[in-house]
């Protein structure tokens, strides 16, 4: 079983990822240092985005000849020296799920994840609600969690602001439940592989802004939400869960929209479960159900691979 296929990888093996500009020599400072410390690097991968570089990988810390905490610190020096930023996430078995909600105005998304993990649905803690606007102060003061707004008065946010907080709160996945933004390469590829999204349309059709109004422009006689990964091309991650339900020809926007939010909602939810249990794992930009895993236990729409 390879890393890329092991569960959770975050439990499993140590997840260092370097972000910043690409430099001659930077994988192999990297790589070189781990293998000095006797880390045996399971899982390598490389990617550039807007002119910003990163690079992923897992590594096997059972045999490491030094403490976690020097590691993180060594680390953190070579990324200084080279101008990037070096983050390590150690194995831990026992990690708690921490998910950060983002959210702009609507609640029924955020309100739902919420419910499931005060209820255990989820295996999760949210330890933060951050927006880009104050809106939803009032729901995350209802379930007792801090929130945070990183918005501007245009709801524009402030992604410097963003990561510190996500850092401060030591987030390990990130829930857009219904955040109004677009996440650049800066973000995405700190969490990559670890943020999940809910859309209002059956993906790939209607992607970006106003689904509910191209849908009905666009003449569909059925409609949904989709709950996927985020990565750097919008709206095109790995599909998780699906809801869909029938349009009718004498439809409008809003009629769409109230059908489809408790649906959203839905997705989402059941798509941040097979994330936190590790059911599922992406492979060639598709999701697939684990090895082992009972596909009926996780009700995601028909939209997952088979087992392996």
């Amino acid at each position: 079983m390879v890393a890329a296929d092991r569960p959770n990888p975050r439990r499993w093996d140590t997840e260092i990822v370097v972000v910043g500009d690409d430099a001659t020599g930077l994988v192999a400072r990297v790589t070189s240092l781990l293998f000095e410390r006797g880390c045996n690097i399971e899982d390598l991968d490389q990617d550039v985005r807007d002119g910003v570089f990163r690079m992923r990988l897992h590594a096997d810390t059972d045999g490491m000849v030094c403490k976690p905490a020097t590691l993180e610190e060594d680390l953190a020096d070579l990324g200084d020296e080279l101008g990037v930023d070096i983050r390590v996430r150690l194995a831990d078995a026992e990690a708690a799920r921490k998910a950060a909600l983002l959210v702009t105005k609507e609640d029924h998304a955020p309100r739902a994840v919420l419910e499931a993990c005060e209820d255990g649905t989820l295996d999760a803690e949210v330890p933060v609600v951050i927006g880009n606007h104050s809106t939803l102060s009032p729901l995350a003061d209802e379930y007792d969690v801090p929130f945070v707004d990183v918005g501007d008065s245009g709801g524009s946010h402030d992604e410097r602001e963003l990561l510190r907080v996500l850092d401060e709160y030591d987030v390990d996945c990130l829930v857009l439940a219904r955040f109004m933004r677009i996440l650049s390469p800066e973000v995405v590829f700190r969490y990559e592989g670890r943020i999940i999204n809910v859309h209002p349309s059956l993906l790939p059709a209607y992607p970006g802004a106003e689904a509910y109004r191209q849908a009905v422009e666009g003449g569909a006689r059925v409609h949904g939400a989709t709950a996927h990964y985020v990565t750097t091309d919008l709206d095109q991650g790995p599909i998780i869960a699906q809801r869909a339900f029938s349009v009718a020809p004498d439809d409008d926007p809003d009629d769409l929209k109230e059908r489809g939010q408790p649906l959203e909602a839905e997705a989402l939810v059941a798509g941040l479960r097979a994330h936190l249990d590790d059911a599922v794992v992406v492979r060639r930009g598709r999701t697939h159900f684990r090895e082992g895993v009972d596909p009926e236990a996780y009700d995601l729409g028909g939209v997952v691979a088979g087992a392996d």
